[in-house]
């Protein structure tokens, strides 16, 4: 699949407001892509999905001792917008969705 770990959200015009654009793909509110009312928009970012805690040793320099460090099992990357309630989307099925004419509109003669 392209873009494997690449997520998708779709917000109110809204919500957008309050994206901290540190965390996502896009730059800033001017630069997101709007429905054809202009009432939704999306973001886009990248996810790591750790299937299973992962341990390793790292050296620390101010201490100069190994330090073990473990990473837990979950999913990694979401912006501080998402809520479990959203839906979050690939790459193929955001497609779909701008590919509408919600979000493209109806195309002129």
């Amino acid at each position: 699949m392209r873009f494997e770990n690449r997520r998708y959200l779709i917000l109110t015009a809204e919500q957008a407001q309050g994206v901290n654009f540190n965390q996502v793909e896009e730059s800033s509110l001017e630069g997101l892509r709007y429905s054809t009312d202009e009432t939704k928009t999306f973001v886009k970012y990248t996810i790591e999905v750790v299937e299973e805690d992962i341990t390793y040793t790292i050296f620390n320099p101010e201490s100069e001792q190994e330090d073990t460090v473990t990473k837990a099992a979950g999913t990694y990357g979401r912006p501080g917008i998402y809520e479990e309630s959203m839906i979050e989307y690939n790459h193929a099925q955001i497609l779909e969705i701008l590919n509408t004419e919600e979000w493209t509109g109806p195309l002129e003669p």
